[in-house]
């Protein structure tokens, strides 16, 4: 068996996630895949693993998967066929083969992930699938100030969403920043060696509380000591997240 590594981009509009559900005529980005590989396989199945399991309505700029084939095959000729064959809001960038011991998602790396937030008074129906919204004042320097607080290796059970299986909850965040990059647009920025169930998205509507005054600055720090979902603020909708990169480290194989 050869083993490859693509990196993909996807508009997750109309997914359910990354992931392959349970329920009939649902899709997802595996299942795409999959289905593809399977017609270049000769009609047998062909599993993709991804660095990530992105949830529904959520997009990347690049995610990562890895994938078994029989025999070699041209790292061009590959890409193209799974681009061409695949589904319109699937792009898949690169292809190449890679040694039968990388795993996408445990060979060390690290993620960063950007969230768009809309400001404009009216919501602009032309982002609705692309940012989140927000209406209200916010006040950025604020928010940059909390956000301080995420920086380090922390246990982040305050900003998880129930039901998550995952035990170990501490990670490690080397990068949170927040810029208004135009008039109406606000960009939110973290990098880290992993994220949690909902993490990201709980960070952002927790942050938008601080920047509209309904919660101290020092609420990030009081969330993570406690480890109380219930102090931290909603879920920001999953339109506005985007997985931007996925960087591998102590390897041969360089990450996007």
């Amino acid at each position: 068996m050869t083993r490859y590594k693509a990196i993909i981009s996807y508009d997750g509009t109309n997914f359910s996630g990354f992931q392959i559900q349970t329920k009939q005529n649902v899709r997802s980005i595996q299942g795409e895949l999959e289905k593809v590989l399977k017609k270049l396989n000769s009609g047998n199945p062909v599993g993709v693993q991804g660095s990530g399991r992105t949830d529904a309505r959520v997009h990347a700029i690049a995610q990562v998967i890895h994938f078994d084939l029989p025999q070699k095959r041209d790292e061009e000729k590959l890409r193209f066929a799974l681009d061409t064959q695949g589904p319109d809001d699937i792009a898949v960038l690169e292809v190449e083969e890679v040694s039968d011991d990388f795993h996408v998602r445990y060979n060390k790396h690290e993620k960063t992930y950007e969230y768009l937030l809309d400001t404009s008074k009216a919501r602009d129906p032309f982002k609705r699938n692309y940012a989140g919204h927000f209406r209200y004042d916010l006040n950025l320097s604020r928010m940059q100030e909390a956000a301080k607080y995420l920086i380090g290796e922390h246990d982040f059970t305050g900003f998880t969403a129930s039901g998550t299986s995952v035990e170990n909850k501490v990670r490690t965040i080397t990068q949170a920043d927040i810029e208004q990059i135009d008039e109406n647009t606000i960009k939110f920025t973290f990098s880290g060696n992993g994220f949690l169930y909902k993490q990201i998205r709980n960070m952002v509507g927790t942050l938008l509380k601080i920047g509209n005054n309904r919660m101290p600055v020092e609420q990030v720090e009081k969330i993570i000591a406690s480890k109380d979902r219930n102090l931290a603020g909603p879920t920001a909708v999953p339109e506005g997240l985007y997985l931007k990169e996925v960087r591998y480290v102590d390897e041969e194989v360089n990450g996007y």
